[in-house]
């Protein structure tokens, strides 16, 4: 027998990735994503009442070390051009902050 382990990070993909992805691409959202700005997400998650305070602290503490990680998890049932959408836009703003970082 095959047993699969799951993280609280494939929950949170099944709770919210579809929904994320029938929405279009929203370059708003990945903007606040990767700015941190991730409050709707943490009261979803707290909202949600799956998950145990603990569960809720560690990945809200994954999300804000690693905005990337939430935005990895959105995209988890994104088709390939959609994910790559989403990609280039993160990569953008990557280089849009190390651009003014250096500035």
């Amino acid at each position: 027998m095959n047993v699969v382990q799951l993280t609280t990070g494939d929950f949170v993909a099944a709770m919210f990735s579809l929904d994320f992805v029938d929405g279009g691409f929203r370059r708003e959202a990945v903007e606040r994503i990767h700015r941190g700005a991730i409050d709707e997400w943490v009261s979803a998650l707290t909202g949600s009442g799956l998950f145990s305070n603990r569960a809720v602290t560690d990945v809200v503490r994954a999300w804000r070390d690693d905005p990337r990680v939430l935005l990895d998890s959105l995209l988890a049932e994104a088709d390939p051009v959609t994910f790559e959408r989403y990609r280039s836009a993160w990569y953008e703003l990557d280089a849009a902050t190390a651009y003014g970082a250096a500035a």
